[in-house]
């Protein structure tokens, strides 16, 4: 199939966008509202919050680390079989 004339072709599409665009915009008055219920509004003030927080508890972690890094870290033998143990249902 050939197109001779594409001009002619454009210029019947460019007149559909116009008349699809000018007919949407005038049909009907309503607009789009959007309705946010009270436990979205408690979960979006919840991520908020988790957000602000940090994610490490650095009270608990730095007398760790520093006894880690002075080498007086020790785990009970007792203990470490136990847990693993437990991890295993056991």
């Amino acid at each position: 199939m050939r197109i001779d004339n594409i001009m002619q072709v454009q210029q019947m599409y460019q007149k559909n966008t116009s008349k699809t665009k000018k007919n949407s915009s005038t049909t009907g008055s309503f607009a789009d509202q959007v309705e946010i219920s009270k436990t979205g509004k408690d979960i979006q003030i919840a991520k908020t919050a988790l957000e602000q927080t940090d994610d490490i508890r650095a009270e608990l972690v730095a007398p760790l680390k520093e006894s880690i890094q002075n080498g007086t870290y020790n785990v009970s033998d007792e203990d470490l079989a136990e847990k693993l143990l437990a991890s295993f249902g056991l």
